[in-house]
This record gives C-alpha cells, structure tokens and sequence, in this order.
C-alpha cells in the first residue's frame, strides 16, 4: 500500500500496530518490507512475504529486494510477524533479517529500521534487532491515528489476507455459467455503431443508480449488458477517469460497482472490471487490495494489458500520484455522458 504516514508511525509500537490499516489485514507469519519515500513518512511499496525455510532465505532475500530496485524509495522498515523468543536471545528470524540488510544493501538501500513481533495485538511484546533496549508491548490497534482516520475514510482492517481476497470470490457460481453461455453467443456488443457508446453509457448510469437504491445484485441481462459496455475502449477510459480524485464519494462509487461486477461477470470478461477495481484501489492508496484485484483480472484474462501494466507499475511500487495523469487523460474525450464524479478535476492529477 502507499499512502501518507502520521508522524506517530516513527514510533515502532504505532507502526506495528498500524500494520493492518496500511495492508487492509492482519499479517501472520510474515515478512513485511515498508519502503520510505521520506524517512518516518509517506511509505511507499509494501511487501508481504511468507517467512522462509533456512534454506531459502538468501533466495527470497533478493527477490524481496529486487522489487524495491527500480523505485524511488530512500530506505526501508523490516518487519517480522511471528515466532516464539527466547530468553535472553535475539528476536527469531534474525538470520532472515540480516540477509535482507545484505541484499537491500547491494542494491544501495539502507534499512532504517528492523522489528519483530509475534502478532498484532494489544499487548503482545515487539522487540528491535538492532538495540537491545528498543522493546516494548503493543497498544491497542485501534488507538494509533492511522486506524482513526481509517475508520473516518470507512476502510476496514480483515483478519487475515484470505478474508480480504474472499471479497472477489463469485457470488453465484451458477450465475457466471449462465452469463458465460449468453456472451459466447454474442461476442459483439449489442448496440447499433452509431449509438453504441450512447447506449453503453446508459448502461453504466442504471447500474450506478440501482447500485444508489440498494437494489442488490444485477439480474443475468444487466450482467451481460455490463460485461459488454466495458469491452468498449472509450467506456473504459471513462471508468477509469471515475477514480480521481481518490478516496471522494464519486470514487467510492465506482469502486464499489467494480468490486460488485468482479464477482458476478465470468471469465475473461471479468477481467475489466477487476483491471478497473485494481485501478482505483491503487489510486487511493490500498496496494494490498489493488495487487489483489490486479491478480484476479490476469487470471481471468492473462493477456489483458491495463492489468498486466498496472501490476507491474505495483510490482516496482511506483507511486500512485504518478498515474494520476491516466485517468485524467481517459476523460478528456468522454464528457456528455453522465458519468463523471460531480467533483472530478483534471487539474487535480499529477
């Protein structure tokens, strides 16, 4: 995830406890690598990794620190999630943790600071690998000024990485079969050349007013009609324009509609609105979330190629102010349609 750093994340006890609002869940048994774009601020990229076997940790060593190489981060906190100390014995893993600062080291990244704990929660002990004396017990979650303005934003923490992917899975199964069938028999939009983005439009607009009324799941039509409005390159650059400003009512919106259509348009349709989930989550800072959404669309279409490139803008933990600009450049031609969030500003993206 990247997103702006309260100055109380310069403390490790607010870091650690801060982890599941910066990741959207609860790590466990992890190795967390938070890139700085500024020291004690503005995180960048964040990893999650499993903690390795012995035999493995110079490998996955370098494959961690290859993903910061191409970025613009200025050092990095490591983080250990899990493991049993012993008494009067460094925290576990630390082997693990000095190949990382060998590897890190190698591609001119210090590390500006390495903690372990054995799980967030209230009152678990975290400990530092560097000082001895740098120790303490974790504060309750919900106290540290990152998850208040998280609950402020609505944003929710999950338990754990496998509820949090549990938001895309297919709603109906059964659905998505009946869908798939009605789509292999209409490969082309319905709608006339003339009016097609029209109609396209006019899609969208029913499913963004049904979403409003709270009218629950498309029906098989509306699905199918969805699934073939975004196939439409200028819909989709119009969909893509909804994200910015991140994190405003109009975004929120959409993103809510993208996450609903991802679990009720089959494959390799799905692909769109998962591309365009991945986009906005990105935008508003959820890296978690948005690598999620991003994995979920290559599955469902392993060529797509807005997924393919925003995974590797992710991969490389580009900043998300740097894409702005595309969503910004989608709208330019598309104005008319009734679309657009009522507080979109292309002078706002960067």
């Amino acid at each position: 995830m990247t997103t702006t750093t309260p100055a109380d994340l310069r403390n490790p006890a607010q870091l650690l406890t801060a982890l599941p609002y910066l990741m959207g869940f609860k790590p466990a048994k992890s190795i967390i690598l938070l890139g700085h774009l500024y020291p004690g601020y503005a995180p960048g990229l964040i990893l999650r990794g499993d903690l390795p076997r012995r035999e493995h940790r110079v490998r996955q060593a370098r494959a961690l620190a290859e993903r910061f190489a191409a970025g613009c981060h200025l050092g990095l906190t490591l983080v250990i999630v899990g493991g049993r100390r012993r008494p009067g014995k460094p925290p576990p893993h630390k082997g693990f943790i000095d190949e990382l600062v060998r590897a890190l080291e190698d591609i001119g990244l210090p590390v500006l600071h390495a903690l372990w704990t054995p799980a967030i929660r209230t009152g678990a002990p975290w400990a530092c690998y560097r000082t001895e004396d740098c120790a303490g017990a974790l504060p309750d979650p919900r106290s540290t000024v990152v998850a208040a303005a998280a609950t402020e934003c609505g944003t929710v923490a999950f338990d754990s990485r496998e509820e949090l992917e549990a938001l895309l899975a297919p709603r109906s199964p059964e659905a998505l079969a009946r869908r798939a069938e009605h789509l292999s028999r209409s490969p082309s939009p319905p709608w006339p050349a003339a009016t097609r983005v029209n109609d396209a439009a006019s899609v969208l607009r029913a499913a963004f007013d049904r979403q409003r009324r709270g009218d629950g799941p498309p029906t098989d039509e509306e699905a199918v009609q969805l699934a073939n409005a975004l196939k439409l390159p200028e819909i989709r650059d119009l969909c893509l324009a909804m994200a910015v400003p991140p994190a405003t009512t109009g975004a929120r919106e959409a993103e809510h509609l993208w996450l609903t259509l991802v679990r009720e348009i089959p494959p390799p349709h799905r692909a769109e609105p998962a591309a365009l989930l991945g986009f906005t989550a990105y935008l508003r800072g959820d890296g978690a979330f948005a690598g999620m959404a991003l994995d979920n669309a290559l599955e469902a279409a392993p060529d797509h190629a807005l997924a393919s490139l925003l995974r590797r803008v992710l991969d490389t933990g580009t900043p998300p102010e740097v894409i702005h600009g595309l969503a910004a450049a989608a709208a330019g031609p598309l104005t008319g349609f009734g679309l657009e969030p009522a507080d979109f500003d292309v002078g706002q993206a960067a």
